[in-house]
């Protein structure tokens, strides 16, 4: 179907990706509307989602700016609707009884309204979740409580920018050039760098000295201590983030004002996860790394040997691949811990993370544990269909001194289905008759009958109670 025909056939609204399209490129409405020869004030409505974007807007942005149309024909408003749908099934909302031709409507006309709901919603789960003692006990802790957290702040942030930030980038990579020409290793050319033109000593310190710390600035004495327990690429990663406050402050402190992540706490966490961001764009340089990432099949530990990067920061920064003129494959990435706990979650595409709760059991990130260091691959179908391709591979953060905790975690990686051809993983399988296991986003939101994994019911259907059987699920519903 051609882009034509596509767009004739329903209306485009993607006001917030237009408006964040205007951003990137440091734009005022007069002078974006010029470029696209519409009036200033169509653009406004446009950007407002009260008119939708027409063909010939979708090619001028192509034209003007070189972005691919389809980035604003899908995606969020079906992220949006998925979202919308997870608040509709819990237990205060569930008799509402809202049709999904509501919430359509909402995700593509109302995404202001629908983002306002989900952070009244999460204040409220926050809420709920603490005793009615303690909330009664202490007012002051009530409104901490209800405030929406710094990490949802800024998970909102990062899920509007698709995880890419387009400044941060060029800085990373007309940096990390400019470094290369010294002919040094990454770790020691920052190191000198910091040392020559900012005054900051780097120093690799014992565990006896460090303790619980991985990284430690001492503004005072203008030192940065970094623990003997990170790994080389680790220790590069960290002076690589103190090099973005060094040299970088002003660009990230303008990043941070622009994009509006709330109160000050959430302001703070996102310079820091825009300090980090940084660091793995020095680290692997857009241009080469999309480069190698295409010629490799997206390769993960041989484009970590090739730019000496952690296996998770290879899979991190392939969430970030959406340069408008050299886009990778849309991936998404979490990491979980052996009890399902999500500590991570980044999408560059649209896949429906939970805003709550673990994962599903059937997917094997869960047992990348029991085959610690081994890649697994899996096709899944979500409840809605999609398929997907999967990555999986336990990772270790840091080196453990005997006798202290050791933390396990493991990395979830994938795209849709429709891209798996291009990654050096599904080179040998039949992609179009592979068996794709069915899995739920989590259990309270699967309608999937008959799982032997299943810990809850879902919430929207009632359960069925029949003394006289048991079958291979705990719990039994019904359609409605």
């Amino acid at each position: 179907m051609t882009l034509v025909s596509h767009t004739a056939s329903r209306k485009i609204f993607a006001g917030a990706r237009l408006k964040r399209l205007r951003r990137e490129r440091q734009l005022t409405q007069a002078r974006m509307a010029e470029e696209l020869d519409v009036s200033a004030s169509y653009l406004n409505l446009m950007e407002r989602n009260q008119r939708p974007i027409t063909v010939q807007v979708l090619i001028r942005l192509a034209d003007v700016y070189g972005v691919d149309p389809r980035d604003f024909m899908e995606g969020d408003a079906n992220q949006a609707i998925g979202e919308i749908e997870q608040l509709l099934t819990d237990p205060l909302l569930r008799d509402a009884g809202v049709p999904r031709t509501e919430v359509q409507d909402a995700a593509e006309h109302a995404p202001t309204l629908i983002s306002a709901m989900q952070r009244i919603y999460r204040a409220y789960i926050a809420a709920r979740e603490t005793s009615e003692a303690s909330l009664h006990a202490d007012p002051d802790r009530t409104e901490m409580i209800l405030r929406e957290s710094p990490v949802d702040q800024v998970r909102a942030v990062l899920h509007t920018q698709r995880n890419h930030f387009a400044e941060l980038d060029q800085a990373a990579e007309t940096f990390a050039s400019d470094l290369a020409l010294a002919g040094h290793e990454l770790f020691f050319a920052i190191s000198e760098h910091l040392r020559a033109k900012d005054g900051i000593r780097v120093r690799v310190l014992p565990v006896e000295v460090m303790g619980e710390r991985l990284r430690w600035y001492d503004h005072h004495r203008r030192q940065l201590m970094i623990s003997e327990v990170l790994s080389p690429s680790s220790r590069t990663f960290q002076a690589a983030y103190q090099l973005a406050f060094a040299e970088f402050d002003p660009l990230l402190s303008d990043l941070t004002l622009r994009l509006e992540p709330g109160d000050e706490l959430a302001r703070r966490l996102l310079r820091v996860t825009l300090g980090n961001y940084f660091a793995a764009a020095l680290m692997m340089p857009y241009g080469k790394f999309h480069e190698a990432a295409e010629l490799s099949g997206y390769d993960i530990e041989l484009l970590g040997a090739r730019f000496e990067a952690s296996y998770e920061q290879v899979a991190h920064r392939l969430t970030t691949l959406a340069r408008p003129t050299a886009r990778g494959i849309p991936f998404f990435l979490v990491r979980v811990d052996g009890a399902g706990n999500v500590s991570k979650r980044f999408s560059s595409g649209r896949f429906p993370f939970a805003n709550s709760g673990g994962t599903c059991p059937l997917w094997n990130i869960h047992n990348a544990f029991r085959e610690p260091g081994r890649i697994l691959t899996q096709v899944v179908e979500l409840t809605d269909g999609s398929r997907w391709f999967s990555i999986a591979r336990t990772v270790s953060p840091s080196v453990t001194p005997y006798g202290a905790i050791e933390p396990h975690f493991a990395i979830g990686i994938g795209c849709e289905m429709k891209y798996a051809n291009r990654l050096i993983y599904a080179k040998r399988l039949d992609l179009p008759n592979v068996e794709a296991t069915p899995i739920g986003i989590n259990c309270r939101l699967c309608e999937r009958p008959a799982c032997p994994q299943r810990a809850a019911p879902p919430v929207l259907r009632p359960l069925h109670i029949d003394e006289q059987m048991r079958t291979v699920s705990p719990f039994v519903f019904k359609d409605v």
